[in-house]
């Protein structure tokens, strides 16, 4: 069996999920046979994102209908991702909840 998040090989149970022994990612063991249904959610860089993550917006983004913009550098904590256009839902600081593309984010 190996992580379908990293693919590493050695995993533990623990509470009736398997655990990755080097990212720590818990999934069902019936999961395994469906590993094609399970999507992976890559930032920029190409490093792996899970829910509560914290990330760092790395582009200017503008909001439809707002002359508002979120500035690069901004900390976003706390993020969950979601299966839709915008890979995550979050609360950004001075704007509430926002959803953002996984490809203008950097885990931190």
């Amino acid at each position: 069996m190996i992580c379908p998040s990293c693919g590493f090989e050695y995993n533990y149970e623990e509470d009736g999920f398997k655990v990755c022994a080097s990212c720590q990612f818990k999934w069902k063991e019936d999961q395994e046979e469906n590993n094609g249904d399970l999507k992976i959610y890559r930032d920029a860089y190409g490093n792996i994102l899970n829910d509560g993550d914290s990330v760092i917006v790395i582009k200017d983004l503008k909001l439809k209908g707002s002359s508002e913009t979120i500035k690069q550098g901004t900390k976003v904590n706390n993020i969950r991702l979601v299966d839709s256009d915008h890979d995550i839902d979050c609360r950004v600081p001075r704007f509430g909840n926002i959803s953002l593309k996984s490809e203008f984010v950097k885990k931190i």
